[in-house]
């Protein structure tokens, strides 16, 4: 599967995984994040799964329309890609808050296994192996978070509400507060989303990043002269995690845009609402 990438840096790698030794699935992954040998992470494609129609075919979110079966069936074959137990995956209810929701084994399978309880939640973080962080995606940032130190994780949802609320320092300072992580010492990485050239924004948007990136917002924003803007959340995320006291050799940032590649990945921009979610996963070995 070709894929348009805004560089040719070797940022993510796309890499075909075995499911049950026969089929492939394939998926984004960080050598960044591989290589503190701590975490199993992914962030996934639209192929590889059994949803049909406008959530072909890797769907995992229950929200969409899809039959329950098929998104069951499409996390058993995502389970099996990253060598995770079935039941370990951990979601919530995202609404793009800042909210920020430390959990543990006794909420492995909470949203897959039995009825969703975290409600207004963006935001997970763990030190605890054996639960497998996941967070929703179709144009949206996701921002990982691995502490080497505390050998504790954070994954975390930010749109443009979330990046103008700094979710990535948000979620540092939670995991500062639960596990004592330094920011200096997380290795972080923003996944794929929606790019500069593909986001519009109003104008009452631009003036929310004006005023919280101050001094900045000619790195972060393109004024079209119309009452429009277009907006880089990559950089905005970039500049959270940097000021926040994140290392820049410690920080990937994605270069794939979810809108371009509207055939390999789910985006709401590109389809006007009509389609499935990816995610966006992370565990602890």
């Amino acid at each position: 599967m070709e894929y348009k990438q805004k560089s040719e840096e070797k940022i993510l790698q796309y890499r075909y995984f075995a499911v049950e030794g026969k089929r492939e699935l394939p998926l984004f992954v960080y050598p960044l994040l591989e290589n503190t040998k701590l975490v199993k992470h992914a962030f996934t494609t639209r192929l590889g799964g059994c949803s049909s129609e406008h959530l072909s075919f890797l769907n995992l979110s229950f929200t969409r329309g899809d039959k329950k079966e098929a998104v069951e069936e499409n996390y058993k074959r995502l389970a099996s890609a990253l060598d995770v137990e079935y039941g370990s995956f951990v979601f919530s209810h995202q609404t793009h808050t800042t909210n920020v929701l430390r959990v543990g084994k006794e909420d492995a399978g909470n949203g897959l296994l039995f009825e969703q309880k975290y409600m207004d939640v963006d935001g997970l973080i763990t030190n605890e192996p054996g639960i497998t962080l996941t967070t929703f995606y179709a144009d949206c940032v996701p921002l990982y978070f691995v502490d080497p130190v505390r050998k504790a994780i954070g994954l975390s949802h930010s749109g443009w509400r979330g990046t103008v609320g700094r979710m990535g320092k948000v979620t540092l300072e939670a995991m500062h507060r639960e596990f004592g992580t330094k920011p200096e010492d997380v290795i972080c990485a923003i996944g794929p989303s929606i790019c500069q050239d593909c986001y519009e924004i109003s104008e009452d948007v631009a003036i929310a990043f004006k005023k919280e990136f101050a001094g900045r917002e000619a790195e972060i924003l393109i004024d079209k002269k119309n009452g429009k803007y277009q907006l880089d959340l990559w950089k905005a995320n970039e500049i959270v995690l940097l000021e926040a006291g994140v290392q820049k050799q410690h920080l990937a940032v994605t270069n794939i845009c979810t809108c371009c590649n509207a055939n390999l990945l789910f985006s709401h921009r590109a389809t006007q609402g009509k389609r499935g979610n990816l995610a966006a996963v992370l565990a602890l070995k």
